[in-house]
């Protein structure tokens, strides 16, 4: 057993293991010229660096703060092609019916990554995930969800897969647009075929449902879901991202890791929330490029639900390669306070994957850790347009900054 005793901390500043619903969120533990003991991979003290055990080993990080590794609980990271060609037509005015229509949209991103092999998508992920760990994420969500037919679906995951050698990776099966045709013997397949052998496969952990107008309805959605708890499976939903359909309610009721999105939401929403324990992930980069409402995350905090941020890495509607900007963003866009965006991006994300091993500085939790530039914490949620993160433990283990950014 050796130990690392990491002194030279500025600042260490933690929220409470476990999710932070309200109020609490804005509970934050700061312990003032601190110092932090590393165990085995996990955090064995912390506390002033006066009041320090000793240790094998020692390792000054020169005065800075020291916050939780971040969690990316909302990631479609691994895809091939790219919507630039959309992106320009969209702020030249066009409407998301012609982008379609010309053969742009999610379609051409489907048909881009059912078209890529496991060994292609893998050297397109790679990169964002490293931009993401950069950043300060130090587990992400990936989900699946560009490849209509069932064999690009096992492809994503299987890249997943192979990812998770390098990345800490949380696997998502998500079912995500429907056919244009056969709509029903579609989710019928889904529930047989497609989520049964990702079961076998082990392929991922929980199956999230796009559950909105042009997806898939309250119904379908319900079916699908519930044919996941039958394999065991997490379940999580797309939902309130552009019409408040019913999707909220239905992941209260089935007891939900999480629902995503919530542009949409409203007082009833909120209160659902509030009274359940549901994760509230809210994504701003969507807000950011797309330009839609922000989702109540302020209502929702002073409702007294629990609230995370993901960054929703895609190349659609939500080309945010950093868990800090998202962060930031948060506070800006949704009406956060740093404090509550730390929780939301600590602990609160780690509940939304269903991990409550990680996210806080305390014994017993995962070493994940991050070292900023600044001696002060609230620079994480302040600065935009550098990385304020200077280095990333995992596992008590240093992770060196990649030089090359996202591509």
């Amino acid at each position: 057993m050796t130990d690392t005793l990491y002194t030279g901390i500025s600042q260490l500043v933690t929220p409470r293991p476990g999710p932070q619903r309200g109020a609490a969120m804005r509970e934050l533990k700061v312990i003032e010229n601190a110092a932090l003991l590393v165990r085995d991979g996990q955090i064995g003290w912390v506390g002033p660096a006066a009041e320090a055990p000793r240790a094998d080993h020692e390792h000054d990080l020169g005065g800075v703060a020291v916050v939780p590794g971040l969690v990316d609980p909302h990631t479609h990271a691994v895809w091939a092609g790219d919507r630039l060609a959309d992106f320009e037509a969209r702020v030249e005015g066009v409407s998301y019916e012609t982008i379609l229509a010309r053969g742009g949209g999610i379609r051409s991103t489907m048909r881009a990554t059912a078209a890529a092999s496991v060994a292609e998508l893998v050297a397109l992920a790679r990169p964002r995930l490293q931009a993401l760990w950069d950043s300060g994420a130090t587990t992400v969500e990936v989900k699946s969800g560009y490849g209509l037919d069932f064999g690009a679906e096992i492809r994503m995951l299987g890249a997943v897969h192979e990812l998770a050698a390098e990345f800490t990776l949380v696997p998502t099966l998500l079912i995500h647009v429907p056919p244009t045709e056969g709509r029903e013997a579609y989710v019928q397949a889904i529930c047989e075929e497609l989520i049964p052998e990702v079961a076998r496969e082990g392929l991922a952990t929980a199956v999230d449902v796009f559950c909105e107008k042009e997806a898939f309805s309250v119904a379908e959605t319900r079916v699908i879901l519930e044919a996941a708890r039958t394999h065991g499976f997490a379940t999580k939903l797309h939902a309130d991202q552009f019409h408040a359909l019913g999707g909220v309610e239905l992941a209260c009721e089935l007891g939900a890791l999480s629902v995503d999105h919530l542009e949409a939401s409203g007082p009833a929403q909120v209160a659902a929330l509030a009274a359940s324990p549901t994760v509230a992930t809210v994504l701003p980069g969507v807000t950011l490029h797309l330009g839609l409402p922000a989702a109540p995350a302020r209502a929702l905090i002073d409702a007294g639900a629990c609230v995370a941020v993901g960054t929703d890495l895609n190349p659609g509607s939500s080309p945010v390669f950093s868990s800090g900007l998202a962060l930031a963003l948060t506070v800006r866009l949704c009406g956060l306070t740093p404090a509550e965006a730390l929780s939301a991006c600590t602990v609160n994300a780690a509940a939304a994957l269903g991990l409550g091993d990680r996210g806080a500085l305390v014994p017993g939790q995962r070493a994940d850790f991050l070292a900023l530039h600044s001696a002060d914490w609230r620079d994480l949620a302040y600065t935009l347009g550098a990385n304020p993160v200077r280095g990333v433990w995992m596992g008590g283990a240093p992770v060196t900054p990649s030089v090359q950014g996202a591509v």
